[in-house]
């Protein structure tokens, strides 16, 4: 089993920021992909950006420029650095990682218990 679990969340003006956080653990052999999706209440999941063990990166259009993905391979943890929020920001957010777990190369996703960032004056 694989756990996700992310932090950081919580009630902030427009135009500031905050910064998330998501810790991988559990039976973990190695871990491709990890990113971050947005749902909204009566709106879809939507992704907000995603990174590679590389560290190539991609973004949703409207948080290009604002939102800064990273990683820390060594911690199993990747981070979501959210600047200039807009109340539209508003959402779940939930944290995705695309882990191999043993000696066989498959890999499955999982999904943290997503945390609530709500940009409101």
């Amino acid at each position: 089993q694989v756990q996700l679990v992310e932090s950081g969340g919580g009630l902030v003006q427009p135009g500031g920021s905050l910064r998330l956080s998501c810790a991988a653990s559990g039976s973990i052999f190695t871990i491709n992909a990890m990113g971050w999706y947005r749902q909204a209440p009566g709106k879809e999941r939507e992704l907000v950006a995603a990174i590679t063990t590389g560290g190539s990166t991609n973004y949703a259009d409207s948080v290009k420029g604002r939102f800064t993905v990273s990683r820390d391979n060594a911690k199993n943890t990747v981070y979501l650095q959210m600047n200039s929020l807009k109340p539209e920001d508003t959402a779940v957010y939930y944290c995705n990682a695309n882990v191999r777990s043993g000696a066989v190369i498959i890999y499955r996703d999982y999904w943290g218990q997503g945390t609530q960032v709500t940009v409101s004056s």
